[in-house]
């Protein structure tokens, strides 16, 4: 097969249209075409009066030496890449150890599955509970105000990844290929077929819900075993003579001990007991950058319309998204985050007494709201300096100030954009509903950040406002605050993937600073059970 990159066709064209646009590419008839298969389908909303859809093909042809030959000198056409994922090694037919994986986040998810189906049986811990019961909770905060510290937005099976948009995209650098091979795993979970060809492929909560499940079933199929409800307390830590450190086995909260030379750190970013436990027990721990800020909503309407002009609406196109950043006077950047189409922001707390907001959509993006994370950039060294969990304590001393101006019940403060800008407390809404639950209260969210982020977005709002029309609408709804942008710690690890200090350690993903989104997160999982598979093979 050969891959054709750079076909671009008007919006809403005829089918056929593709089939000429691949002959006259190629220089061919028709009948020399045996079969097209479209790889990636993308649009250019650049300029809004000529939308364009752009396509990469996978054509078989009668003689495809002699076309690669003739245009050698397009790099549009090349031979089809083998995307095709090859185990590294396989577990001895008698492998009895077992290597334990901690988090069923993405990472998580993907490290047990990947090892299962190398045949090492791993055992995969949660503090959390399974999804459905983790969904049931969850809904337990947005519709009663009750929050469940162990199973909730950012605990249980699926992660932090299942209440969000589902976005199954990232700009991580991919040479083996490894996000193919999480997208056909989660098609043959159940995700829809077009996200192997749409370029910002996304799935939405709740078939991510019933995809954790089939997911799950494969692993305990191929022998992987699961334990929700199974807080890891400590670790088991053997020191030598020379004073060098080896992981052995994990504490449970129970009391038990599992023994195991090979885990998997797959915690998430919101862990903070668990990166204090690794903290006091010497495992190497470095503060890292985030983000602190808002979620912004406005209609999905208006977004549409500032993106796509008179194409607003069309099939092809489905709900607009967007993507901002300004570097400020402040010497800060704000920018948008996580971006939810026809989605609504959601309570993701994980603490009593805190409050935090992210961002969901369902796969349809049909809500009347879009919303985004509005946030802006802190570093260690100017913003939390001088403990590797200080921000942690920075993420906690702002969701406690945000809990207090909800109203003290997991209701969040609000303001409106024109009341933001104007610096003056908002004490009604205007024609924005936010979408929010339990509930918002209007105030001064001047009261929920630090003066250097109120400051950053308030030059930045005017700039977005005119890059999209309305952005800066007064009634815009801004909803306090967003501190989980990423996890404030990196657990570091070396080439090998373990520990810097603690060998057989294995930290991973989002939460070991390692990763962002699900995709990242699940291509890291698959990269560290590569490394736990090798060097169980070899020991």
């Amino acid at each position: 097969m050969l891959r054709l990159t750079d076909l671009r066709l008007p919006l809403g064209h005829p089918p056929e249209a593709l089939t000429a646009a691949i002959c006259e590419r190629l220089g061919l008839e028709p009948d020399a075409v045996r079969d097209i298969a479209i790889a990636r389908r993308a649009h250019d909303a650049r300029r809004r009066s000529a939308i364009l859809m752009v396509y990469s093909v996978d054509v078989t042809l009668a003689d495809e030496a002699a076309v690669l030959a003739r245009l050698a000198d397009d790099p549009r056409v090349r031979p089809t890449p083998d995307t095709t994922y090859r185990p590294v090694v396989r577990a001895a037919p008698d492998e009895t150890r077992r290597p334990i994986v901690i988090g069923t986040g993405p990472c998580g998810l993907f490290a047990g599955l990947l090892l299962a189906q190398m045949g090492f049986r791993p055992i995969i811990l949660d503090r959390g509970k399974v999804v459905r019961e983790r969904t049931q909770d969850t809904w337990g905060l947005w519709r009663r105000n009750v929050l469940d510290p162990e199973s909730n937005v950012q605990y249980g099976e699926g992660g932090a990844g299942t209440f969000s948009d589902g976005k199954l995209y990232s700009q991580i650098k991919d040479p083996r290929h490894l996000g193919r091979k999480v997208l056909i795993e989660f098609v043959k979970a159940g995700a829809p077929p077009e996200i192997l060809t749409e370029a910002h492929p996304h799935i939405g909560t709740f078939r991510l819900v019933t995809m954790v499940e089939s997911l799950r079933r494969t692993v305990e199929g191929l022998g992987g075993e699961y334990r929700f409800r199974q807080r890891v307390s400590d670790l088991v830590i053997d020191t030598d003579g020379a004073g060098r450190r080896r992981l052995r086995g994990v504490v449970l909260e129970s009391g038990e001990t599992l023994l195991s030379d090979h885990v998997v750190l797959a915690i998430g970013h919101s862990s903070r007991d668990t990166f204090e436990m690794l903290h006091d027990r010497g495992v190497h721990v470095e503060a890292k950058p985030f983000s602190l800020g808002v979620r912004i909503e406005h209609p999905q309407s208006l977004i549409d319309r500032a993106r796509f002009g008179a194409a607003a609406g069309h099939p092809d196109l489905g709900a607009a998204d967007y993507k901002l950043s300004h570097a400020c006077s402040t010497g800060r950047t704000a920018y948008s985050f996580c971006m939810c189409p026809g989605g609504t922001v959601v309570a993701a707390a994980s603490e009593p007494g805190r409050l935090v907001t992210n961002g969901m959509s369902q796969y349809s993006r049909n809500e009347r709201n879009a919303n985004a994370g509005l946030v802006v950039d802190i570093v260690p060294e100017r913003d939390f300096p001088g403990h590797p969990l200080a921000g942690v304590a920075l993420q906690r001393q702002w969701e406690e100030a945000a809990f207090v101006a909800g109203g003290g019940t997991y209701n969040a403060p609000a303001q409106r954009v024109g009341d933001f800008l104007a610096g003056r407390p908002s004490t009604a809404l205007g024609a924005v509903i936010p979408s929010y639950r339990p509930g918002v209260t209007p105030t001064d969210l001047s009261t929920c950040l630090p003066d250097y982020v109120i400051d950053t977005l308030r030059e930045a709002l005017p700039v977005f406002g005119r890059q999209i029309p309305g952005f800066a609408d007064p009634d815009a709804v801004m909803t306090g605050v967003e501190t989980r942008t990423s996890s404030p710690v990196r657990i570091t690890r070396g080439a090998d993937f373990q520990s810097l200090n603690t060998p057989g350690l294995y930290p991973a993903g989002e939460g070991a600073g390692y990763a962002g989104g699900i995709l990242s997160a699940a291509v890291d999982g698959i990269k560290v059970a590569e490394a736990v598979a090798r060097a169980l093979a070899d020991a």
